[in-house]
């Protein structure tokens, strides 16, 4: 996606700064550099749309004996520190074969390194709950932010909490209390309907990335006002399972089977709910003093897909009935939160008005995702704990 791509995409979202993404590709940056003007410390501005400097890095390293595999997302203030930041990192790996960088240096050195050229840059551990490349990833990663980032773990200040979870599973962990979560869209994809899936949203006196950094580091939850969230079953990694079997369990289930598929016998890919229960210290539905809240909700897009039954990644349909809809009331979340249902009504098939007061209400009931296979949205009179069409029944391996 181009930058006229990202622009035109976030006023049909309602989004007002993205992240540039992918600063450490030179193609990406020349372009960059090109057409974003200069408006604030440190922001950047096209076609009306906010941006700042981010990109996404994963770090391989060895620790203890066991190959380590995490993201980090790094956020910076100017075109100097980044060429300087991609200076520095091309000692660990070619930046040139991907928009996300694969390093070979352990996390705590990254993060020195970066720190070393400023220490206004901001660095983020990324989608920290996913399996694979994640903080705590049951597959590569950490039981604690200080055993990753160790001596660099005072300048982590924040945690994304990734598609499969939310602010409320990562509440369950009083070791996380001090850091900021946030929610990014993670949109390594062409379709504009993926941007700001996640999102930050703030109120601010005065939009910059000192101002941002600030509120962040500060968890200032007067300016931070709260995260949109994806239900986190709809992420590929909630739940875990099987996916060459068709198996999909909740924690309670796989933890019978010792995380052992019960038809090939393979290790089960651990989700990231029970990689949350396995390192909480704290009952469901705690809420720490002065957490920051989150709202959760389901693209435009995939609502409507749902509403009219249509089982496909893009639809001519569908995106007709969206872009009605953005063109009486202005973008996709004003839709999603704001325009009243009377108003929905006059302008809508009511079947899409149901499911968007639904969403709102959370009650919409989701198949949830594992092993790299995406939630859905439950059909008809399907349960949550059904899991994939056409699966095998638990049942028969109990």
């Amino acid at each position: 996606m181009d930058l006229d791509g990202m622009t035109r995409g976030a006023k049909i979202k309602g989004l007002n700064l993205l992240g540039t993404g992918d600063f450490t590709f030179r193609l990406w940056l020349n372009e960059i550099k090109k057409k974003l003007e200069p408006v604030e410390d440190g922001l950047f501005k096209y076609n009306d749309v906010f941006f700042m400097l981010t990109t996404e890095v994963s770090t391989i390293f060895s620790f203890e004996g066991r190959t380590k595999k995490i993201h980090h997302i790094i956020y910076a203030p100017s075109f100097e520190i980044v060429e300087q930041i991609n200076e520095a990192l091309t000692k660990y790996g070619s930046l040139e074969s991907d928009g996300r960088p694969t390093l070979t240096v352990s996390a705590p050195e990254l993060v020195e390194k970066i720190i070393e050229i400023s220490n206004k840059v901001m660095i983020t551990s990324a989608h920290a709950w996913t399996p694979w490349f994640s903080l705590f990833g049951s597959k590569s990663g950490f039981n604690r932010v200080e055993d990753c980032y160790q001596d660099q773990t005072k300048n982590i200040f924040s945690l994304e909490t990734g598609l499969s979870s939310d602010p409320a599973m990562n509440w369950r962990l009083s070791a996380l209390d001090k850091f900021t979560l946030v929610s990014n869209s993670d949109s390594h994809s062409p379709n504009p309907w993926r941007l700001g899936r996640e999102a930050n949203v703030f109120e601010l006196k005065k939009l910059s990335f000192q101002e941002i950094y600030d509120t962040i580091k500060q968890k200032d939850n007067k300016k931070f006002l709260f995260t949109i969230e994806v239900p986190p079953h709809l992420g590929k990694y909630h739940y875990t399972g099987h996916r060459n079997c068709n198996i999909s369990m909740s924690p309670k289930e796989a933890m019978q089977f010792n995380n052992i598929c019960p038809k090939c016998k393979r290790m089960l890919t651990v989700g990231v709910e029970q990689r949350v229960e396995e390192l909480a210290d704290r009952p469901e539905g705690f809420v720490p003093k002065d957490a920051i809240p989150f709202k959760t909700l389901i693209s435009l897009y995939e609502l409507i897909s749902h509403a009219l039954g249509v089982n496909q990644l893009y639809s001519q349909k569908v995106a007709e009935e969206q872009n009605t809809l953005i063109a009486l009331f202005g973008n996709e979340l004003e839709v999603l939160l704001n325009v009243p249902e009377e108003k929905l009504k006059e302008a809508i098939d009511e079947r899409i008005v149901e499911i968007i007061m639904k969403n709102r209400e959370g009650k919409i009931n989701v198949i949830p995702g594992y092993d790299g296979v995406y939630g859905r949205i439950a059909k008809g009179d399907e349960e949550q704990t059904v899991f994939k069409n056409d699966q095998s029944s638990l049942r028969k391996f109990l």
